[in-house]
């Protein structure tokens, strides 16, 4: 079935929105399931820094929604430029 331009990026526009909802979604289970009190902790001659485990997750679901987003926006450049996956 052939299926127009509009039709596809409309798809793929739902597919965006969906990886997005997702990784927020997760990113903020993440932020309210880990405590802030815990973490890595660097340490300099002059400071300490503590980065809390809640806050490396949320920005891990959030880089991780961006990638999903960048693979499929590419996928479909591919695709428009003559390259069919396999199946």
């Amino acid at each position: 079935m052939a299926q127009t331009l509009f039709a596809l990026t409309i798809r793929l526009a739902l597919r965006i929105a969906m990886v997005w909802a997702g990784g927020f979604a997760l990113a903020v289970a993440v932020r309210a399931v880990l405590p802030d009190q815990i973490g890595l902790t660097f340490s300099s001659s002059q400071s300490t820094v503590t980065l809390p485990y809640s806050r490396i997750g949320f920005w891990v679901c959030l880089l991780a929604a961006l990638t999903v987003t960048g693979m499929i926006v590419i996928r479909s450049m591919l695709v428009d430029l003559g390259w069919m996956p396999h199946r």
